[in-house]
C-alpha cells in the first residue's frame, strides 16, 4: 500500500516537472544541443498514474493529503518563541 501511494506521488511530480516547471520545459524545447537524457534524469526511475486516484480518510496517506490540502501558516499561530 506505501509502495502504491509513492509511485503515485512520483507520477504526480513527474506530471508537475513536465507539464508546469518552467526549468523543465525551456531544457526540453531548445530546438539546438538540448540534452534530453539530461533534463530527464532528474525525474524518478518508477512512477505511476492512476485517474481519480483516492486514499482512504483514516490512512496515513490520507491524513497528510488533508494537511497538504490545508496548511498552516505557522508565522501565525500563538505559542511560538518569540
Amino acid at each position: 500500500k506505501q509502495k502504491e501511494w509513492q509511485q503515485v506521488r512520483r507520477g504526480r511530480y513527474v506530471e508537475f516537472n513536465l507539464m508546469y516547471d518552467r526549468g523543465t520545459k525551456f531544457g526540453l524545447n531548445t530546438p539546438k544541443n538540448s540534452r534530453v537524457e539530461s533534463i530527464l534524469m532528474s525525474l524518478p526511475l518508477t512512477a505511476r498514474w492512476e485517474y481519480m486516484y483516492e486514499v482512504e480518510d483514516d490512512s496515513p496517506e490520507g491524513q497528510m493529503q488533508a494537511v497538504l490540502k490545508a496548511p498552516r501558516n505557522w508565522l501565525l499561530e500563538d505559542g511560538g518563541a518569540a
